[in-house]
């Protein structure tokens, strides 16, 4: 019941289909002690996405974007910024709209976006501060608040 729900989140988020490519039998379910709702994916150890509880979206983490990106044909949520602010995005840092290269016209504001260079590398995984035109037309300001760039999510796994 717990599968079949993230996935159905998953296909509505991020496309059809991402749900069977994020989540399979060998995932575990993390749900919380004091609500019993469900909080953390993991899948092989890592956790590839969290269940935020006040819109009842997913938030990807940098190893569930890279689970995602070479299953999808066409994601809706991707952002595509400038390949020389990608070393800054990498370590965490905001992409500004300045730096957006191309992303997705129907993407809203607080939308989770995965972040890729110019050359389709994954940078990192966030969420919308601004609509995709605006992202796009905009010189000044926030277009992406990164959560966890690829080199912050290396540096946590090194950690544990």
């Amino acid at each position: 019941m717990q599968l079949r729900k993230l996935t159905g989140i998953a296909n509505y988020q991020f496309g059809p289909g991402a749900g069977s490519a994020l989540f399979n039998r060998h995932v575990r379910i993390v749900c919380s002690k004091r609500t019993g709702r469900i909080r953390h994916v993991y899948r092989n150890k890592k956790l590839i996405a969290t269940l935020r509880p006040r819109d009842g979206y997913l938030a990807l983490t940098v190893s569930g974007a890279s689970i995602l990106l070479p299953r999808m044909r066409r994601l809706p949520n991707v952002v595509v910024g400038r390949s020389d602010v990608s070393e800054f995005i990498k370590t965490g840092g905001d992409l500004f709209a300045k730096h957006v290269v191309h992303a997705d016209e129907h993407l809203r504001p607080a939308e989770e976006v995965i972040v890729l260079d110019e050359s389709g590398v994954l940078l990192g995984v966030g969420h919308a501060v601004l609509s995709g035109r605006d992202m796009v037309h905009f010189k000044r300001g926030v277009a992406v608040k990164i959560r966890r760039g690829i080199e912050e999510e290396a540096g946590a796994a090194d950690d544990n």
